[in-house]
């Protein structure tokens, strides 16, 4: 199954509240169309992260707030970062992991770490004009962001393992287990709670919404994109948990919305980098 989505999905069958078999079609759907699209992604993000870099080499004078050089080269990184990792997870799922728990958790960590390092930036980003210039304090502002966000992705690799043998999977735990429950909620307060917050500083604030008109809005094409798997998450533990009523149809449906919705922000790696030369050409 996906190297993201949790072992309660694996098998085929399962029983249901009403003890009714219930076909689960959305494991060989994923199986098939996973890897590919993983490669193409990957190949898109290494192409537009490659140009990106070598703009930002070649015309540095070119770039300013809110699309300043110092953040627009943090946000390579991350997507670069990303971007590394779906070989391995598309292989995964095409042939079934064979490396190990460490590897797997590792695999996690760095994922989630990128992603969490990239909300960040966006957010420090819209908020001001620290990027301006790369100077001490934008350096040391630059070292924290990172390292918070290392810190806030130690859940993921605590709570995902290996199922079955071959399948590296993002939830190997309970999903009231405390890890799980800390990880979800840090999930939902950077993919939801902080671009809400952030959208309504904006309204609330003329100098943040300047920012926007200068462009700076493109950046949150990162945002828009994950937002929906957050919801996902949400929607995942209600179910789990038993707060809202499972049917089979419900499972069923869900998976394919939440495999959608990660589809969709993994597609950021991919679009980000395109955006970012755009809004410079522009």
């Amino acid at each position: 199954l996906s190297s993201f989505y949790d072992d309660s999905y694996s098998n085929d069958t399962f029983q249901d509240y009403d003890a009714a078999p219930c076909h689960n079609r959305f494991c060989p759907l994923f199986q098939r169309v996973a890897p590919p699209f993983l490669a193409a992604t990957c190949a898109a993000a290494a192409l537009g992260t490659g140009a990106l870099l070598v703009v930002l080499a070649k015309r540095p004078e070119s770039w300013r707030w809110p699309r300043s050089r110092a953040l627009v080269a943090q946000l390579a990184l991350g997507t670069a970062l990303f971007a590394a990792l779906l070989p391995a997870l598309a292989a995964g799922v095409a042939r079934g992991w064979h490396l190990g728990t460490g590897p797997c958790r590792l695999t996690h960590l760095l994922w989630h770490w990128s992603l969490f390092a990239q909300a960040l930036l966006v957010a420090s980003g819209s908020c001001g004009t620290v990027w301006a210039r790369w100077d001490p304090r934008s350096r040391r502002l630059a070292v924290a962001l990172w390292a918070v966000a290392l810190l806030l992705a130690t859940p993921a690799a605590l709570v995902s393992g290996v199922a079955a043998g071959t399948g590296c999977v993002r939830r190997s735990v309970g999903i009231l287990a405390p890890a799980y429950l800390l990880h979800l909620t840090l999930c939902l307060c950077l993919l939801l709670l902080l671009p809400a917050g952030l959208l309504l500083a904006a309204l609330a604030v003329p100098r943040l919404r300047a920012s926007w008109a200068a462009g700076a809005g493109l950046i949150w094409l990162f945002l828009g994109l994950w937002g929906p798997y957050g919801v996902g998450l949400a929607g995942e533990f209600l179910l789990q948990a038993g707060l809202l009523e499972p049917t089979c149809g419900s499972f069923e449906h869900f998976d394919l919305a939440l495999g959608l919705s990660e589809g969709l922000g993994v597609l950021h790696c991919g679009l980000g980098p395109l955006a970012l030369l755009l809004a410079w050409r522009c």
